[in-house]
Formats: structure tokens, C-alpha cells, sequence
């Protein structure tokens, strides 16, 4: 059963933090052998990547075999059925238009020194996607990492996804291909990590990597970072609804579901004021899932980490959901807009009844990679910049020289850094 809480209880503070803390999981085991996966990938190269795409994913890659070819491509589109094609396309044209929104403008300007300052945005020389191939194999996240590189401008895209006996499902592919990734590899796990990160004769090294993975995938990632670029480590899914009364009891059950049906490990928070439509919707949450094909799956989510929290108002509610950090957040109330001004930590925000999460997740614009954890605190979701980087841009005249001179002159010398000084003294003007 879920957690319930409510904020009248005279020890809802220590109960919620203890709610806040139920999934902090035990780090996994996994840092040393991930270490050795890299090492391996990262002096034998090819050899070492073929040895493990082996032992994992049970087939004889060979040099040969593990890039994708138009053919294997031609045949896998073959086999999409064309409303995923349809589908897959209009989620894409949707995501290029919003991340073209989202493309910031360069800033040039002079002071009234006359330094000329600002900065511009390019984008990155190559980046690696990598890409769940086995039980979690979604298209949408193709889509959902690919594109916003693309229009950020990245020239080289590199997807690797694992092929389990040797083989991918066709969806990926479709998507890959209506997203334009044309370097495909069938490798996974943190060899392919490796791979991207370091490079082999056969693949050549990205700047950075994003997409999600297992506990290997997110430790590889974290091992690499500094010689790569990463997104973020990703966590289990979570939402949390703020829901009033006038809401179909129905409706929020399958919103709380649509994350727990992700992983044993996903959590769904509801918080409302009417402790009978909280009944309503825990009632309505067990008899969907009596009809869902991921119910067990679902059902451990719900039952070991679900909660359902009981408010007197809903600044509470907001100051709640703020401590949660949520990667999604959906307001099915009323008047969204008000609760708006107090959010402040969040992945995505939904607003309405009518805007469940799963609208984010495929087909409304904004990328589904959203920080989780409650690291919505510090960070945000996948974008176009994350594929681009920022640099300043500084030029002085003779005169703005001058003038700034005697200031970079004392900061150098209270510094130490005598030659700061000098570099700058030197054109002084005799």
C-alpha cells in the first residue's frame, strides 16, 4: 500500500522526511567493475569492446557486423507499421520547432570604456546518444535526445544501442532514421560508454554523451565525465499530482500509473485536500491495475514507494512539491496559473486536467530528459543547450586599455601574479 500522510499529523515533519528518504538507494557495487570495462575498452580498443558486446549481449560482433547498414536500416523501416511512423514523425517535427525556439542570440556590445564584450553560441563537434536496446527500448527518447543536438547544430550524432542475441527493435531504428542519425553501433552497457568516451579504430571519440541506461550505463557515464561532456545520471521516474476535488478519480489514477508502470523503482506522489477523492483515486489506482500488462511492475512502484499526501491548503501543497523536487509535476486544478508564482523546483510542470504527463512524454515539445531525485532543485532538462557552449568575447582599444590599466595593476600585484601586471603595463602608453 502506499505511504499516507497528512499535514495535520503532529509528526508529518519527521514522517515526510522519512518519505523523502525511502529511495535513497545503496550505491550499487558497480564502480570497480565498470572501471575495469573501461580500462579494458580504453588499451585493447576494439578487441576488449567485441569481447564484452559478447559476454553481455550474447552475440559474435565483429568489426564487421557492429554498425548499423542501410540495409539492416531499409529492413527495420520495413518493419515499423506506418501510424509509428506517422507518429514518430509529428513528435519530431514538434520537438525541432521548440528547440528552434529555444536556439539563444550571440550578445555584442561596447561599454562606455569602449571594451567591446559579449559572447556567442556554437554548437558541439560530436556527440554520443546512447540508447536502452533490451525490456526498456523507447523510440521517443531517440527523438527526445537527438533533435535538440541536431538543431543545436552538432555535425556528427553517434547512437549505440545494445542488441541483445544480435538483434534491434525496429521502432529505434525507425526513429533513428526520422531523427537523421545515420552512425549507428549495436553495442550497449559501459563498454559502449568507453567507446564513446575514448574511442576505438573502429569508433571515433565523441565531446559529449546523453540518454539514459542501467546502474553500469549511469556509473560508466559518471567515470567518463571530464574527458566527456555528460547529460545527467538519471533516475528511477516520478510524478507527483496536486489534484483538487473536481478532478475524474479515474483520470489521476492513470497519470500516477503512467510513471509507476516504468520501473519497480518509480514513484507517484498525489497531494489533494479532500480526503475522499484521495480514497476515490487510491480505489481507482487498484482496479487499473488489475488491466495494466506492466501491472506487476506497476504495482511494486504503487505499493513500495506511491504516497498519497493530505493538505489543509495548497501553499502547502506547493512548499511539498518544492521538497520533493519532482521530474514531472502535474496541477490538476482549477486554476493552474496561480500555483505557478510558488513552484520552484520542478522537471516539467503540467498544467491543467487536461495536460497528463504522458503528452510531455512523446509529443508536445520540450524534451523528456528531466533531472529526477530531486535534482530538479539544481538542474533542468535536456535542451539545445546542452549541445552548445557559450564563449566571451573581450576587446579593447588602445584608450579602454588605458583606462583599465592601474585596476588590473593592483589586482595582479595583490595577487602575486607579476607578469598579469606586466602584460598589461607594457602597452601602456609612453
Amino acid at each position: 500500500m502506499p505511504v499516507k500522510l497528512s499535514i495535520d499529523q503532529p509528526d508529518f515533519a519527521a514522517a515526510f522526511t522519512r518519505f523523502l528518504a525511502m529511495r535513497d538507494e545503496q550505491a550499487a557495487q558497480v564502480g570497480d567493475t565498470v572501471r575495469g570495462i573501461i580500462s579494458a575498452v580504453r588499451t585493447r580498443g576494439d578487441e576488449a569492446l567485441l569481447e564484452y558486446t559478447k559476454q553481455f549481449d550474447r552475440y559474435e560482433a565483429t568489426l564487421e557486423n557492429i554498425r548499423v547498414t542501410p540495409q539492416e536500416m531499409a529492413n527495420a523501416l520495413s518493419l515499423c507499421q506506418p501510424e509509428l511512423m506517422t507518429s514518430l514523425k509529428v513528435a519530431s517535427k514538434r520537438i525541432q520547432e521548440y528547440s528552434q525556439r529555444q536556439l539563444p542570440p550571440d550578445l555584442d556590445y561596447t561599454d562606455e570604456l569602449g571594451v567591446r564584450l559579449g559572447h556567442r553560441w556554437t554548437p558541439l563537434d560530436s556527440v554520443g546518444l546512447y540508447v536502452p536496446g533490451g525490456l526498456a527500448a523507447y523510440p521517443s527518447s531517440v527523438l527526445m535526445n537527438a533533435i535538440p543536438a541536431k538543431v543545436a547544430g552538432v555535425q556528427r550524432l553517434v547512437m549505440v544501442v545494445p542488441a541483445p542475441e544480435g538483434q534491434l527493435n525496429p521502432a529505434l531504428l525507425g526513429a533513428a532514421h526520422v531523427a537523421g542519425i545515420e552512425e549507428i553501433y549495436k553495442i550497449g552497457g559501459a563498454q559502449a560508454v568507453a567507446a564513446l568516451a575514448y574511442g576505438t579504430n573502429t569508433i571515433a571519440p565523441v565531446d559529449k554523451i546523453v540518454g539514459p541506461g542501467n546502474a553500469y550505463v549511469a556509473e560508466a557515464k559518471r567515470q567518463v565525465f571530464g574527458k566527456v561532456g555528460i547529460d545527467i545520471i538519471a533516475g528511477p521516474s516520478e510524478i507527483l499530482v496536486i489534484a483538487d476535488r473536481n478532478n475524474n478519480p479515474a483520470w489521476i489514477a492513470a497519470d500516477l500509473l503512467s510513471q509507476a508502470e516504468h520501473d519497480t523503482q518509480a514513484q507517484s506522489i498525489l497531494i489533494t485536500q479532500d480526503k475522499a477523492f484521495a480514497a476515490a483515486v487510491e480505489q481507482e489506482v487498484q482496479k487499473l491495475l488489475a488491466t495494466l500488462t506492466r501491472k506487476d511492475i506497476a504495482k511494486a512502484s504503487w505499493d513500495k514507494y506511491g504516497a498519497i499526501i493530505l493538505v489543509g491548503n495548497w501553499e502547502d501543497a506547493c512548499e511539498i512539491s518544492n521538497a520533493i523536487a519532482p521530474e514531472h509535476l502535474e496541477l490538476a486544478v482549477d486554476d493552474p496559473e496561480l500555483f505557478l508564482p510558488n513552484l520552484r523546483h520542478a522537471g516539467a510542470i503540467f498544467l491543467g486536467r487536461h495536460t497528463p504527463e504522458a503528452i510531455g512524454d512523446y509529443i508536445a515539445g520540450p524534451s523528456h530528459v528531466l533531472p529526477t531525485s530531486g535534482t530538479a532543485r539544481f538542474s533542468s532538462g535536456l535542451s539545445v543547450f546542452d549541445f552548445m557552449k557559450r564563449t566571451s568575447i573581450i576587446g579593447c582599444s588602445p584608450e579602454a586599455l588605458e583606462k583599465l590599466t592601474d585596476y588590473v595593476e593592483v589586482l595582479a600585484y595583490t595577487e602575486g601574479l607579476e607578469a598579469h601586471s606586466l602584460s598589461v603595463t607594457t602597452r601602456r602608453k609612453p
